[in-house]
Order: C-alpha cells, then structure tokens, then sequence
C-alpha cells in the first residue's frame, strides 16, 4: 500500500524531487513579486525605510490637554 513511500528513501530518487519542488517554488515567489503593479510600487516604497527619520518615536506622546506628559 505505501510503497510508492520506498522511492524516497532512496538518495537519487529523493534529491531530484527536493529540487523540482524549491524550484518551482522559487519560481513562484519571483512571479508573485513580479506581477501586479499595485504591489510592485508597494514594494518600492519599502526601498527608503532604513532612511526615515525617527523623530516621531523620540517626542513623548501628549495629553488630550495638550500637555506634555512628564
């Protein structure tokens, strides 16, 4: 009933079949970031992150008052 499970246990059956498979889904992955331009300008307003500044996280936040918290 489960033989067909004997065919990955050997080496050259089993290591071929783990590369069609990571390659198709690298392939995957590199059409899914690709396609779709919504997504694409998302993805390219990632690009500035490391380059934002920080100041807003710094301030300590205000009270309703508009007062600062001490």
């Amino acid at each position: 009933m489960f033989d067909w499970l004997e065919w990955f246990t050997h080496m050259e059956n089993s290591k071929p079949f783990a590369l069609v498979v990571l390659f198709v889904g690298f392939v995957g992955v590199i059409i899914y970031l690709f396609t779709g331009k919504k997504r694409g300008e998302r993805l390219e307003s990632y690009k500035n992150m490391p380059f934002l500044d920080d100041d807003d996280d710094l301030q300590p936040p205000r009270t309703d008052k508009g007062e600062k918290n001490e």
